[in-house]
């Protein structure tokens, strides 16, 4: 049984392990991204440790920064080629429950994908399904962190409704949605009217 974003998950993961494989050594263990104090390796580990939620988070009482931090601090535990190889395996072999929330999940992973390559100045065309799954993931995540879903009429430039109220704000669903998720690296690529 396939789930709905199964197979956008399973190819955006493939993308991220290109993307991390072309990275070399210094920039795998230690070049930017937008999360901050997080290096593409740590990035890795906390998208792996999704497949396992409950170890991942249950082991921390479900304290989400907690988990996402001890995934990270795992993974900087184990070689490249071992967490590459593991990256693999994710990519091809989503966990039941990722597979299952794929619809949920595909947004957070385009945006830590965006981070890496934007943290090390790289860009890609981003796929649609992956886009939208990045603007969604962004107003999901505003509501938490910053609320700026609440203040701003959102209005996508390649393809989506406009969402919100107030003060207007254009830019690819890409864009949109990681200025949401408080990546404020890329407020300039955005119009505030």
């Amino acid at each position: 049984m396939r789930f709905p974003f199964e197979d956008e998950l399973r190819a955006e993961r493939r993308r991220l392990v290109e993307t991390l494989d072309d990275l070399t050594d210094d920039e795998f263990d230690a070049g930017p991204t937008l999360c901050s104090q997080w290096a593409p390796r740590d990035v890795l580990g906390h998208l792996i440790g999704l497949d396992y939620p409950l170890a991942t988070y249950l082991a921390h009482g479900w304290h989400v920064n907690r988990a996402n931090e001890a995934a990270a601090e795992r993974a900087r535990q184990i070689s490249r080629d071992r967490l590459m190889d593991w990256a693999r395996h994710w990519a091809a072999e989503p966990s039941a429950s990722s597979r299952s929330g794929a619809g949920f999940l595909l947004g957070d992973l385009g945006v830590h994908h965006q981070d890496v390559l934007r943290g090390l100045g790289r860009t890609r065309e981003v796929p649609d399904p992956v886009a939208t799954a990045i603007f969604r993931e962004g107003l999901q995540l505003s509501l938490w962190l910053n609320r700026r879903v609440l203040r701003h009429r959102l209005v996508p430039t390649d393809g989506h409704r406009p969402v919100g109220r107030g003060r207007e704000v254009t830019g690819t669903r890409e864009a949109l949605g990681m200025w949401l998720a408080g990546r404020d690296q890329v407020a300039s690529e955005l119009g505030f009217g």
